[in-house]
């Protein structure tokens, strides 16, 4: 198969951790071919979705903590999107209106033939954060509003809560309001920017000192291990862009219990691959963009992700 990532530039990922660099290596494997594109390199021409892909070729015995992985295979191509094999959705958030409308355009694509992985309606219907309240007896109690007073009773009522905002990652933007509520006002007035922006409240969840479990759902079916990122001391985020340490460890029955129940309703939406966090016995997130924690789960068990996910992708392509 030949099979295009629309990812970002290939300098700034962090190849010897990086779950798409993991991913294109498996592919090579099994003697698949890549090819890349950026977000900006989709576009159409007299109806037809098109893109500007360039053919790589990975350097196998690399050093992959630096830069000399991989190198261009020819020239760049422009072709319509759908004559490639399959094309895999890799681009980071932020989640804006460009990645919107990129979102809209492999809808285009696929209505023209093209396999595009996740699908461009079901990123765009499962805004990560938001899409958990379809799922609410599996989360802790969680208001979305931007309502100032609201957000305030909301801390009243549960005392111990958690601010964030609808489009961070990364842990980016993430507060802890303990029952004294210092600096309330001012949390709430710059997370909402005075109103005018909708933010989520969610009751603290104090398990996050054992870790935020990622788990990984593959074509509706979860990994057998999940990553428990565990936060520095003093820090109420374990994610790993915010100092966390990732721990790989089987899944607990709970975590299975949520994981088989929501995993087959995300794969019939066209969601391949999808990304839960998991606190103690709670659902947070719903990660459909880009989910990572491949490299991490891989190197500390006998489980090897990104073959797991090219092994479901050639099964898609296929049909």
């Amino acid at each position: 198969m030949h099979i295009l990532f629309i990812i970002d530039p290939l300098p700034s990922l962090k190849a010897y951790k990086d779950s798409s660099v993991a991913m294109m290596r498996a592919l090579c494997k099994r003697d698949h071919t890549i090819s890349v594109a950026l977000q900006g390199d989709i576009y159409i021409d007299e109806g037809v979705v098109k893109v500007t892909g360039q053919a790589i070729n990975l350097i196998q015995e690399a050093d992959l903590h630096g830069q000399d992985w991989w190198q261009a295979s020819g020239d760049s191509v422009d072709q319509a999107l759908s004559r490639y094999d399959a094309v895999v959705m890799r681009k980071d958030p932020p989640f804006d209106m460009e990645y919107v409308y990129s979102t809209h355009l492999l809808d285009f694509a696929q209505a023209q033939g093209a396999r595009v992985f996740n699908a461009g309606q079901a990123i765009r219907n499962h805004p990560e954060k938001l899409a958990i309240t379809e799922f609410a007896e599996f989360t802790s109690p969680t208001l979305v509003s931007r309502n100032m007073a609201r957000l305030r009773a909301f801390h009243a009522k549960y005392q111990d809560i958690i601010l964030k905002p609808l489009d961070g990652m990364g842990g980016t933007g993430i507060f802890h309001v303990r029952p004294d509520g210092a600096n309330i006002g001012a949390i709430l007035e710059t997370l909402t920017d005075n109103g005018a922006r909708t933010i989520m409240a969610q009751r603290y969840i104090p398990e996050i000192k054992q870790g935020d479990k990622r788990i990984l759902l593959i074509n509706g079916e979860p990994v057998p291990f999940a990553l428990a990122r565990i936060p520095l001391a003093g820090e109420t985020r374990g994610n790993l862009a915010a100092g966390g340490r990732g721990v790989a460890q089987p899944l607990t029955e709970r975590d299975r219990y949520i994981a088989e129940a929501i995993g087959s309703k995300l794969r019939e939406r066209g969601l391949l691959l999808v990304g839960l966090d998991v606190i103690g016995d709670y659902l947070t997130e719903v990660n459909v963009t880009s989910p990572t924690c491949f490299v991490e789960i891989t190197e500390q068990t006998d489980f090897d992700v990104a073959d797991c996910f090219v092994q479901a992708l050639e099964q898609a392509v296929r049909g």
